[in-house]
């Protein structure tokens, strides 16, 4: 015996089902994927201008790679050849720019850049302007123009890049650390990374001083009670709580843990070390 109300009722959920299918924007950025999904996911850095090494990083395991233009010589030409020199790799491009300029971040983004990581924020403005400037319109101010996103990500890209771009606020001294709940509630940042050694040069003290600890963990509960992700130094992914977003070593410091693996070492790895160590210091 057939129940025709019951098939129609059948063929109309599908319907629904294909039209919601059809309107869902298309997330390539797997990064923002496996946050969604409740996961951790590392990056690692990336400050040397050459396309091998760059693959090399790209297809190592990371999920991302954060490409230091910031305190590099890199040029954004440089880091485009990198970028299209992989892709397809796994890790996805997320770039710390020079400074939150509408020039830098326009750059980045033509260049396939998924993560705009905004350097020294101190005040809300910053994050805001950087926001508007990586994002199409309604949404922001970014431009159209040149440059090699169709080719990253196919011809839909100009439909859906607002909703695979992230954007990563950097509280690096006290005077961010102020106002990191009023920058964690700002629609449209996704990610707060806690500068550890530069919150620890601007403020005068030590990880595990008082005053640091407080100082990282105002961050931290700003956050997660505003809902975006923590982000921090990977020698902070087994030892500390509440964080998913870590930036991982650069190739320099993997290529010297690599050779003394070879040698018949066994370095402690990053994440076990539990105190993030200081940048520019000899290792």
């Amino acid at each position: 015996m057939t129940y025709p109300f019951r098939s129609l009722g059948l063929v109309a959920l599908c319907l629904v089902a294909t039209l919601q299918a059809q309107t869902q924007p298309r997330i390539f950025n797997t990064v923002k994927q496996k946050l969604a999904a409740g996961k951790q996911v590392v990056g690692g850095t990336v400050s040397i201008p050459d396309p091998d090494t760059y693959c090399a990083m790209a297809n190592s395991g990371f999920d991302f790679l954060w490409i230091e233009m910031q305190h590099s010589t890199m040029s954004f030409q440089s880091v485009g050849h990198m970028v299209m020199s992989c892709k397809g790799a796994p890790a996805m491009p997320f770039i710390r720019v020079p400074d939150a300029t509408e020039g830098d971040i326009q750059k980045a983004a033509d260049l396939g850049a998924v993560g705009i990581i905004i350097p020294m924020v101190e005040d809300v403005e910053k994050v805001k302007n950087a926001i508007k400037f990586a994002m199409y319109p309604p949404r922001g101010k970014r431009s159209l123009g040149g440059g090699q996103y169709g080719a990253l990500y196919g011809p839909d890209y100009r439909k859906i890049a607002n909703d695979n771009m992230m954007i990563v606020a950097m509280i690096e001294s006290p005077a961010g650390v102020k106002i990191a709940s009023e920058i964690a509630s700002i629609p449209g940042v996704d990610v707060v990374f806690v500068a550890s050694t530069d919150l620890s040069s601007f403020s005068g003290l030590n990880q595990g001083d008082a005053g640091y600890e407080a100082l990282v963990s105002t961050v931290r509960d700003a956050t997660l009670a505003a809902g975006k992700k923590v982000a921090g130094p990977l020698a902070w992914k087994s030892s500390r709580k509440g964080y998913a977003f870590f930036q991982g070593p650069g190739e320099t410091t993997l290529i010297k843990s690599g050779v003394k693996l070879a040698l018949g070492d066994s370095p402690m790895s990053e994440s076990k070390k539990g105190v993030a160590a200081i940048e520019g210091a000899e290792k």
